[in-house]
């Protein structure tokens, strides 16, 4: 009985560390936002952090490179 309590244990806190899938705005409207705004290069990479949020690096026309975090629900930049 504990082995199998056990492994329903293991297994439960196991699908919990799997990343939540982003639900909300989609990244393809959030790129569009992001390179419509004025003076914007070209994005340079996005990832998607495990927290619940897209962490976008892109470039602007004068060199600066900018980070955000975008909360994928809403599409707006969040601060954390």
């Amino acid at each position: 009985m504990k082995i199998i309590l056990a492994a329903a244990i293991l297994s439960l806190s196991s699908v919990a560390a799997f990343a939540v899938e982003p639900d909300g705005a989609k990244l393809s409207e959030i790129i569009v936002k992001i390179e419509n705004t004025a003076d914007v290069k070209y994005i340079d990479e996005i990832e998607w952090n495990n927290r619940g949020y897209y962490e976008i690096k892109y470039y602007m026309d004068n060199g600066a490179k900018v980070k955000i975090k975008i909360d994928p629900k809403t599409g707006e930049s969040i601060r954390r």
